[in-house]
């Protein structure tokens, strides 16, 4: 074999080696994400809701992966703040997400009635021109007045969402005199029109949070917000609440329950 040979043979080992080196590292990061989703949903669940997780071996152990997958699983959890590394105790869950269920029609105090106290922060609130895409949502003229409010809410004094809410004005005018600070405007709603509410269109993303909503929210520019959007309507079909809600995502996680029909 020629030395330039036997140099292409050795380039061609070392590319091996290195590809093979990031193969590896692939796998423990794609292992490392499926144990932080298991641990994830255990921290969520209040599995250790008085004490420290289990110690890096333990987990490595039960879920048959490596110390370095462990750590790297725990890593991810901590960048999401979700718990921390303390000297002397080990890792904590320093975070709590509140469950908000999107199988029933609820007003965020009703949802979280278990958990504390939801207050409300009016920050705007008074008739607007509804915009094209509101009034079209609301089965108004386009241009007509509405209602407009402008919320942050928070549990246990912790900004929770910032709710943008836009009503009709025949309906919403009722609620100028109204305590908002310390009641749903769902509940308000029903009494108000003498109706039940029936039904709710609703989506769901996740959005960046822009400057305005950040600082309101005491979040960081940019973070990731859940962003819910609902359209209620009374029991006779009329819609009468269109909602834009920005929950901060830390602090909030969603769940329902959901039935296979073909």
């Amino acid at each position: 074999m020629s030395s330039s040979d036997r140099v292409r043979d050795h380039a061609g080992q070392g590319a091996s080696t290195v590809a093979a080196h990031r193969a590896r590292r692939r796998l423990r990061a794609d292992r490392a994400r499926q144990l932080a989703d298991l641990l994830r949903h255990q921290v969520l669940g209040g599995a250790f809701p008085t004490g420290p997780l289990p110690h890096e071996s333990v987990l490595a152990t039960d879920y048959r992966a490596s110390r370095n997958t462990v750590r790297e699983a725990l890593d991810l959890l901590r960048a999401e703040g979700l718990v921390e590394r303390l000297p002397g105790v080990g890792t904590v869950v320093v975070a709590q997400k509140y469950p908000h269920g999107l199988d029933r029609l609820m007003g965020l105090a009703e949802t979280l009635r278990e958990h504390g106290r939801v207050t409300n922060e009016v920050r705007t609130m008074g008739p607007v021109p509804a915009p094209a895409p509101v009034a079209d949502r609301l089965h108004l003229p386009s241009g007509t007045d509405v209602l407009y409010i402008e919320r942050l809410r928070r549990l246990g004094g912790l900004p929770l969402s910032l709710d943008l809410t836009y009503i009709p004005l025949d309906v919403g005018a009722a609620l100028l005199g109204e305590d908002l600070e310390n009641t749903d405007i769902f509940r308000l709603l029903e009494t108000l029109t003498g109706r039940p509410l029936g039904h709710a269109e609703i989506s769901l993303e996740a959005v960046n949070a822009d400057a305005h909503s950040a600082a309101v929210l005491q979040a960081p520019h940019g973070a990731a917000v859940l962003m819910l959007e609902r359209l209620t309507h009374l029991s006779d079909g009329r819609p009468v609440d269109l909602e834009f809600i920005r929950f901060r995502g830390d602090r909030i996680t969603m769940s329902g329950m959901l039935h296979r029909s073909l």
